[in-house]
C-alpha cells in the first residue's frame, strides 16, 4: 500500500518500524505529519543546549500526543549528543545528566518508547579513554541520576565507535538496554551478525542507516543486502513488538529508498 507514492509500512512486520522526526525541511508538528501513515514509530532527535534548542514547548507535545493516539504511533527520544557522562570533570558530567533531564521532563507526556542515550568517548577511536576506569565510573554515576526518573529497560545505550563490550557492564549492572546501530557497526568495521547474536535479547532499539564513501546516516539502498536479511530474519525468528528498528536518515528522497528496500522483506 502506498500514499502519495511512499510505500506504507505501517503495522507491516513483528517490530515497530520508524524513522526520524528529520525528514522534510520543517518543525516536529509537521514531520510527525508527514510520517504518521508511513511508520509505527518516529525517533525524535532533540538538542538542548546553551546556545540553541528544539525542545517543543507543552502545546507541542500535546500535539505530538494526540498524533500518537490517532495514528497509532510511538516515540523514541533521542537524548542530547552534546553530553559528556563520564567527563573527567564532575562539573561536565552533572550539566550533561541536566540536559537529558530537561529533554526527559519535557517529553514525559508522551510516555516515550525509549530513550537513546550515547556514552561519548573523551575521544573518538576503539579506545575511549585513557583512563578507562575514571570514565566507565562516570558513566555510572550519571546513569544512578537518571535511573531516579527513568525506567532501566527504557534508557537505550546505543553503539557507537569503540567495542561495546568495555560499557556492556554498565548495561548488564543496571539492567539497561542495548540500542544496536547496524550503521556504526559497518562504519567502524564491527561484525553486525557477532553483535545480534551477542546482545539480541537486551536490544529494544534497532538503528539502521547505509555508509558511502566513509559517511553514514545514508539510504538503505547503501546497506549490504545480506546484512539486511541476516538482521530481518533474526526479528522475524524472535518476533517482539516491545522492538523499534529505526531507519536513521535525514532525508526525504532516503526515506523513499529506504521504504521500497524494507518493503521487500514483507512477508
Amino acid at each position: 500500500m502506498s500514499f502519495n507514492g511512499y510505500v506504507s509500512l505501517k503495522n507491516r512486520f513483528p517490530f515497530r518500524l520508524g524513522t526520524t522526526s528529520y525528514i522534510i525541511p520543517a518543525d516536529l508538528i509537521p514531520n510527525v505529519k508527514f510520517l504518521a501513515d508511513k511508520v509505527d514509530d518516529i525517533e525524535l532527535v532533540l538538542y538542548e543546549s546553551d546556545e540553541i534548542t528544539n525542545l517543543p514547548d507543552t502545546v507541542t507535545v500535546k500535539k505530538l500526543k494526540e498524533m500518537a493516539d490517532r495514528f497509532g504511533l510511538t516515540y523514541t527520544v533521542h537524548l542530547p549528543l552534546d553530553t559528556w557522562m563520564g567527563h573527567e570533570e564532575v562539573s561536565v558530567r552533572e550539566r550533561s545528566v541536566e540536559k537529558c533531564l530537561r529533554v526527559i521532563e519535557r517529553t514525559a507526556m508522551l510516555a516515550p518508547f525509549a530513550y537513546i542515550i550515547h556514552f561519548h568517548g573523551d575521544h573518538l577511536g576503539k579506545n575511549p579513554s585513557t583512563d578507562l576506569p575514571r570514565w566507565i565510573e562516570g558513566h555510572r554515576q550519571s546513569v544512578e541520576k537518571l535511573l531516579q526518573v527513568v525506567d532501566a529497560q527504557d534508557l537505550c545505550v546505543e553503539i557507537l565507535d569503540y567495542p561495546y563490550d568495555l560499557i556492556e557492564d554498565i548495561v548488564s549492572d543496571y539492567r539497561l538496554s542495548v540500542c544496536l546501530d547496524l550503521g556504526h557497526l559497518l562504519l567502524y568495521g564491527h561484525s553486525p551478525e557477532e553483535y545480534l547474536d551477542r546482545y539480541l535479547s537486551h536490544i529494544r532499539v534497532i538503528h539502521i542507516h547505509g555508509v558511502e564513501d566513509g559517511h553514514d546516516h545514508r539510504s538503505l539502498s547503501s546497506v549490504p543486502p545480506r546484512v539486511l536479511t541476516i538482521l530481518v530474519n533474526r526479528l522475524n525468528e524472535t518476533p517482539n513488538n516491545s522492538r523499534v528498528v529505526t531507519m536513521e536518515i535525514f532525508d526525504e528522497e532516503m526515506l523513499n529508498q529506504s521504504l521500497d528496500v524494507m518493503s521487500r522483506f514483507v512477508r
